[in-house]
């Protein structure tokens, strides 16, 4: 057998080293790792992932750190971990607006289901609509007439795609014409609405749960079909008198596209140990949140179901592609 020249053997033993090595289970995290919000601080998003974080950390025996990188209906941060390194050191909470961006973002720069990796759902939400404290309605019977009344004078506030589709789709079976006002976030949407410079807004129960507890806004009804524990009095919007009426948000992790299926696997099960503490249960129950955790693959089904219903409520006309 000929020899190899030394000059292809060193190539080759070269090459053998630069190559991806696959990532073990055991072997990972061995470094902080991140969490993306991509929304600003303050947010229902913001708030779960920090309650979250400090058990994940305790489970996976490394910092685990939270970064706010808001803007663009949170196409900036999801660009940012589309773009990341698949090794499970930058990671992606979402909410359904992830999937919903390309259907109502042109250009968008990644697409929701090709370029990510399914890691967790973290936990399904009813969404609110509020009030500002100083607003002369007090509930949904009162602002149906008043926006009635004076068409197009009244605003409602929304963070990104998927509470802009609540808050339409609220105004499409009212009968209603509202202005839409749209925000980089839910806390300035809060700050507004406190601050009575905001008539009404749409918030998820987590980012809403502690203004309505210091009576600093009002609730008037719950998105879902049945009402949530944490909010008992608070009647759903079928209740309300808005018939049809019937959308929950949601939270999950992702990673950038060829996220090794072990890291998945390891951070779910972090997931779930996480929850498992009485504690960080207790917390995240008592913002509203509704601890029901997917698996990576029982996600990527949910995914595809998610984006199935926005690409018919595209076509149905309920969601429009911003120009």
């Amino acid at each position: 057998m000929a020899a190899i020249p030394r000059r292809a053997a060193l190539a080759a033993l070269s090459a053998a080293l630069a190559a991806p090595r696959p990532v073990r289970a055991q072997a990972w995290p061995t470094r902080p790792v991140r969490l993306l919000v991509p929304y600003a601080p303050g947010g229902g998003t913001d708030i779960f992932v920090r309650a979250l974080s400090e058990g994940l950390a305790q489970a996976l025996g490394q910092t685990v750190l939270v970064e706010n990188r808001p803007g663009a209906n949170g196409s900036i941060g999801s660009e940012a971990v589309a773009r990341a390194a698949p090794d499970g050191y930058l990671l992606l909470v979402d909410t359904g607006s992830h999937v919903m961006n390309s259907y109502v973002m042109p250009n968008l720069p990644y697409q929701p289901l090709r370029d990510f990796s399914p890691v967790a759902l973290l936990s399904r939400y009813p969404l609110l609509l509020t009030a500002s404290g100083s607003a002369p309605f007090r509930d949904v019977r009162e602002l149906v007439a008043a926006a009635k009344a004076a068409p197009r004078t009244i605003g409602f506030g929304t963070s990104d795609a998927a509470i802009s589709y609540a808050g339409n789709l609220f105004t499409r079976l009212a009968g209603i014409e509202m202005v839409e006002v749209p925000y980089r976030g839910a806390a300035p949407i809060l700050n507004d609405l406190v601050a009575g410079h905001l008539p009404t807004g749409w918030n998820s129960t987590v980012a809403a749960a502690q203004h309505l507890a210091a009576g600093r806004i009002r609730a008037l009804g719950v998105t879902t079909t049945a009402r949530t524990s944490l909010l008992p009095d608070v009647p759903t919007l079928q209740e309300a008198g808005v018939a049809g009426y019937d959308f929950a948000g949601w939270y999950a992790m992702a990673g950038p596209a060829g996220l090794p299926p072990v890291v998945a696997e390891r951070m779910h099960a972090a997931v779930v140990q996480t929850l498992r503490n009485p504690q960080v249960r207790e917390r995240l129950a008592g913002i509203g949140a509704d601890l029901g955790v997917l698996a990576p693959g029982e996600l990527a089904s949910f995914l595809r179901e998610d984006d199935a219903r926005w690409a018919q409520a595209s076509r149905d006309g309920l969601i429009t592609r911003a120009q």
